[in-house]
């Protein structure tokens, strides 16, 4: 064992004792694991962005200090949809890369960030879906959100890749949130649209690390890809890599 990595993801209030027990728990571990196996690594996975994503208002900064380094879950992004209830990026570019910026403006070292990116998706279901590729969703709230992606489904990377091709629309591209998505109707005859990826959204995001001087760049999940031996599979699957090494 070479370390452990801590996800929680429950609500904590900044005025709670919960506040200040979770950032003593991650230095406990941290100084245990490091005391106990020389070299081990404690990281902390935290939201997309500091700004309470989700009600989870932690010690951001206290928790960096305390453990190797962050994970950031750069997914997940529409766990609260404040503004129209419409399907939207997994992670968006610029959503995305603001969230860096706010752990950095923080006064988080680049270099205890580590990126996480998405090899999965979102498939929504349409309330309604208009000509130019808005879908409207049926409102699920969370935490306080009117909306959320919960709407949705996610659907690993493989599967999208064998439905992308023979869906109504083919691949589409967002300029604006940099990202892909497709849509196609379902055997009850509801229109669907999906969001995910691929390696050209993700090299975007792999670029920003390289330049912005983070730690690194992972992902969720590892299993998400298809490895079995077809040629195209192999392809898809070997571009995913190489997209986090820009």
């Amino acid at each position: 064992m070479d370390g452990i990595n801590i996800d929680i993801e429950q609500e904590v209030n900044e005025t709670s004792p919960e506040y200040y027990a979770l950032t003593e728990l991650v230095k406990e571990t941290t100084d245990a694991f490091h005391r106990e196996i020389p070299g081990s690594q404690v990281t902390f996975d935290v939201a997309w962005s500091p700004a309470c994503i989700d009600k989870r208002c932690y010690n951001y900064t206290g928790i960096a200090d305390a453990c190797d380094f962050l994970f950031v879950m750069s997914y997940d992004e529409q766990s609260q949809i404040w503004t129209d209830c419409i399907a939207k990026a997994n992670a968006p570019y610029l959503q995305t890369l603001v969230g860096y910026e706010e752990y950095i403006t923080m006064g988080i070292d680049p270099k205890k960030l580590v990126m996480g990116v998405p090899w999965y998706g979102y498939d929504y279901v349409c309330q309604n879906l208009s000509k130019d590729h808005i879908c409207t969703l049926f409102k699920v709230p969370f935490r306080g959100a009117p909306c959320s992606d919960a709407a949705g489904s996610q659907v690993p990377y493989r599967a999208i890749m064998k439905q992308v091709n023979s869906s109504l629309s083919g691949v589409l591209w967002d300029e604006v949130q940099k990202s892909p998505f497709y849509e196609y109707k379902d055997d009850l005859g509801h229109f669907h649209q999906v969001w995910y990826d691929d390696p050209r959204s993700i090299s975007l995001k792999a670029a920003y690390v390289k330049n912005r001087g983070l730690r690194g760049i992972g992902m969720w999940n590892g299993n998400s890809l298809d490895y079995s031996r077809e040629a195209v599979a192999e392809q898809q699957t070997e571009a995913m890599w190489q997209a986090l090494t820009p």
